[in-house]
């Protein structure tokens, strides 16, 4: 139960934020909250505050989730499917990294690789204007 209510809120907060702001920008957000999350899941483990972590690391994975379950595969093509496999990717590494020994190392590969993500959207969202850059995304 508690799987699906996240994937459900996190649906939810991908739909909210994808209508309240341009879609890229919403994309950017997002991603800069799952690094924020990570971060923090990361901070609570290292002080042993392991479900505080979890939480964290949740919050985060159910973002990621959220994002690849709002492309738009029709559209996006070949995008749309590396995109989707990027994130589950990264859900899977956070989820496999978390509570290690080598957490803040993968961690730390996972946080850059989100990074350089959003950075690559907000450089296309900057850039497009009227453009279709956005056509992996659905909305």
């Amino acid at each position: 139960m508690m799987h699906n209510q996240m994937a459900y809120m996190a649906n939810q907060a991908y739909r909210g934020a994808a209508t309240t702001v341009p879609p890229l920008k919403a994309v950017s957000m997002l991603l800069g909250g799952a690094v924020s999350f990570l971060q923090k899941a990361l901070v609570a483990q290292e002080a042993r505050r392991f479900e505080e972590g979890h939480e964290h690391l949740t919050k985060a994975t159910a973002i990621l989730r959220g994002l690849s379950h709002n492309l738009d595969f029709t559209n996006g093509g070949a995008v749309a499917e590396r995109l989707y496999q990027t994130y589950s990717a990264l859900i899977l590494a956070s989820l496999k990294a978390y509570g290690r020994p080598h957490a803040r190392e993968s961690f730390g590969r996972i946080i850059a690789g989100l990074t350089e993500m959003r950075e690559a959207w907000e450089f296309v969202d900057a850039t497009r204007r009227g453009g279709k850059a956005d056509s992996a995304l659905k909305w």
